[in-house]
């Protein structure tokens, strides 16, 4: 009889635990999505949507990736720790099954990428698409493209064109990361690349560095 009503009160137990825990999860779920439905909020008001109805389809759109894009993040991230913690004294087999789970995840998520673009696409045009694209990695394309060209007045055509698509290029894949951190780090990424481009046409990138921030500091 008491070993009855001990099992009884576990099973009880147990399920309270389970429905705590989904409450929790549901509940950290609906902050995230108020989160990022304002921050979509916020990217969507410089394009001066004047439908309503419109702009509210665009705004979950984009809320919308933003969770999708945590959920591939997290999921990978989860997998990877598992890998780390059951490979401890297998250092290779854990990069080999980490770097496995990684390319599982990019798939995802370029698969994730091309849908949203579509998406947005059937709402918004060219030019508003990229204006979205810029909102969700904090201007950083167009405000190191006009640094370049500050920095180096005398750039051709062409060299300006390469800047523009290594830069473009950047913030496809910044527009996935998962942190601010990261989205940065791929725009950090590019730079090392058009530094070394503009290096090799001869350009000296130190000196044309210190004599721009000399001129921003004239100019003041």
């Amino acid at each position: 009889m008491f070993k009855s009503v001990l099992k009884t009160v576990v099973c009880l137990l147990a399920v309270g635990i389970v429905s705590v825990s989904t409450v929790f999860a549901q509940d950290k779920a609906a902050e995230y999505r108020q989160v990022v439905t304002g921050r979509a909020a916020k990217i969507i008001t410089p394009l001066g949507l004047a439908d309503s109805s419109k702009a509210i389809k665009v705004r979950d759109i984009i809320a919308q990736q933003y969770i999708d894009l945590n959920t591939i993040h997290d999921a990978r991230n989860a997998a990877v720790k598992q890998v780390k913690e059951a490979n401890k004294d297998n250092k290779e087999k854990a990069e080999q099954e980490v770097k496995g789970l990684q390319e599982d995840a990019d798939k995802k998520l370029a698969k994730l990428h091309k849908q949203y673009i579509s998406k947005l696409s059937k709402h918004l045009n060219q030019q508003q698409v990229e204006q979205v694209k810029d909102g969700m990695t904090y201007g950083v394309l167009p405000i190191t493209y006009k640094g370049y060209q500050e920095m180096l007045p005398s750039l051709t055509t062409e060299q300006k064109k390469q800047i523009l698509e290594y830069l473009t290029e950047a913030r496809e894949h910044a527009m996935d990361a998962e942190s601010s951190e990261k989205k940065h780090a791929w725009f950090g990424k590019y730079k090392g690349r058009i530094n070394n481009y503009l290096s090799a046409a001869g350009i000296d990138m130190n000196k044309a560095s210190k004599e721009w921030q000399a001129r921003i500091k004239a100019a003041k």
